[in-house]
């Protein structure tokens, strides 16, 4: 039987999923424990985008953008980013739609551009964050320390980055086996690393080009590749921390997720998360009036192309049945 939520840890503890098989020693990159070094290259590939992005202000003041960087930041921003919402989240995750194997290759391989981890990785932790969220087990609540103030900035540091550098790895095997054993998405998996280069060597090569000079190169590595990743990475990471943390709830969930609209642009979608929670594997998570929803756009498009079908769009109905009761508050997570 589960407990009520401890006021030291704020999260309700809750029975240890049962260990799954050994996995193939090919099934994780690194074993199911972080090693230094894998801890070590997490640090520099946040910190070095970081630090471009807090120098994209006084760079731009002091020498300006042109558009060449505009375009090719800009581009790039978005196709990654679909990548991870589309891809990784609502199709390698959720399930969300059916694609046609061309597809469901090149949005595999569009998330991996992003730098948010391979593809296995990013799925198990976030299954597991779905299993137990807001709640002991899960990867990256806000609520991990408790409520107080203290305890919450605490648990919104962890939430938004701090749970990157954990020792414990969620087990991939255990998490994410459909994928484990597809190839071609295993494989790429697996080159992580490779398509982390093409993901920052290619907008100076774009950028060089179309300039044809060494600066154009320059200048596009810089908006186009670290500030880019950096900007991603902080967006997506927001949805873990902040969107776990405030917005509103229309919804009624399992969990504290709440909609913040004004993400909802830079995260392709993502930040009407209250909707996502109650609802999964809806391929569309701003549902109400008004919520941009890129993601959704673009899964409609490759289903009136034939690309996808199966798409698990949200009908009044189930709706309607999602809805929380006006004038009731949200509360804490309830038990599984």
């Amino acid at each position: 039987m589960t407990t009520m939520p401890s006021t030291e840890t704020g999260l309700r503890p809750v029975p240890e999923a049962q260990p799954a098989r050994e996995a193939p020693a090919d099934a994780t990159r690194g074993g199911e424990r972080a090693s230094l070094l894998q801890r070590f290259a997490i640090g520099i590939f946040i910190v070095v985008p970081f630090a471009a992005l807090v120098a994209a202000v006084p760079v731009a003041w002091g020498w300006g953008i042109g558009w060449h960087e505009i375009a090719i930041a800009t581009v790039m921003y978005f196709l990654t980013c679909h990548g991870v919402t589309v891809g990784y989240h609502r199709l390698f995750t959720h399930s969300s739609f059916r694609p046609k194997r061309p597809l469901r290759i090149a949005l595999a391989v569009a998330g991996s551009l992003a730098v948010e981890g391979p593809i296995v990785r990013w799925v198990a932790d976030h299954r597991k964050h779905h299993k137990f969220s807001d709640r002991e087990g899960d990867p990256h609540s806000p609520w991990r320390y408790g409520e107080t103030v203290p305890a919450l900035l605490r648990g919104l540091w962890w939430a938004h980055m701090g749970w990157l550098f954990d020792e414990e790895q969620t087990p991939q095997a255990q998490y994410a086996p459909d994928l484990v054993k597809d190839r071609a998405i295993h494989w790429i998996s697996r080159q992580f690393f490779a398509f982390t280069l093409v993901s920052l060597l290619l907008p100076p090569l774009v950028g060089g080009l179309w300039s044809w000079s060494w600066q154009g190169a320059v200048t596009a590595f810089f908006w186009g590749s670290l500030v880019r990743i950096a900007l991603l990475h902080h967006v997506t990471w927001s949805i873990n921390s902040i969107c776990h943390a405030v917005g509103s709830r229309p919804f009624r969930s399992r969990d504290r997720s709440g909609n913040v609209w004004w993400l909802a642009i830079l995260s392709c979608g993502e930040s009407w998360h209250n909707l996502h929670h109650a609802d999964p594997t809806s391929a569309r998570h701003g549902v109400l009036r008004g919520q941009i929803d890129s993601s959704a756009r673009l899964i409609r498009w490759f289903e009136q192309l034939g690309l996808a079908t199966d798409v698990r769009w949200p009908t009044q109905d189930r709706l309607a049945m999602k809805r929380r009761e006006p004038g009731s508050k949200a509360g804490r997570p309830s038990a599984a």
